[in-house]
């Protein structure tokens, strides 16, 4: 399995933002041009001015070599697409892989996350998972030959109709 998540502020790995908090009628400054600037009832700052979503960055854990393998950042409104086109060089991998072990692949699956920035209540997407399931051939494999004469012997008579 495969993962990308956010890190840093915010991110359902990391904590809460630590600063100094506007006061009563001070305006933070816009850090993030283009966004709502409407504070949402019991959050710490607008989307505009939300540092937490500002400083998030994004990395790869797995041991593939993929892109995010060290932390980046992007903005909420492209991390859906990025996430997504990462993932899915984890499915092209598990293709890539089966196809020079002489494998199948069964089954690939992309999951997208998100979560709530806890400092501007904005939706933001916090990561992926990709998982696959890759069939590798192996009739030639003594160990292989043998599970499957142990199951027959197991299995045999297993089914046997005694009705006349």
């Amino acid at each position: 399995m495969m993962r990308i998540g956010a890190i840093g502020y915010g991110s359902v790995y990391g904590g809460y933002s630590v600063g100094a908090a506007a006061g009563a009628g001070e305006s933070k400054a816009v850090v993030n041009p283009g966004e709502s600037d409407v504070k949402s009832a019991g959050r710490k700052s607008s989307p505009a001015e939300c540092e937490t979503c500002q400083n998030r960055k994004y990395q790869d854990g797995s041991d593939e070599m993929v892109s995010f393998k060290t932390a980046q950042h992007m903005s909420p409104a492209e991390a859906g697409s990025r996430v997504r086109a990462h993932e899915q060089e984890h499915v092209s991998n598990a293709y890539a892989k089966a196809a020079q072990k002489g494998g199948k692949v069964l089954q690939a699956s992309v999951s997208i996350h998100t979560a709530i920035c806890p400092e501007c209540g904005r939706t933001y997407v916090s990561g992926g998972t990709t998982t696959s399931q890759i069939k590798y051939g192996g009739e030639d494999n003594p160990y292989q030959k043998q599970r499957k004469a142990l199951d027959a012997g197991l299995l045999a008579g297993m089914n046997a109709d005694y009705s006349v």
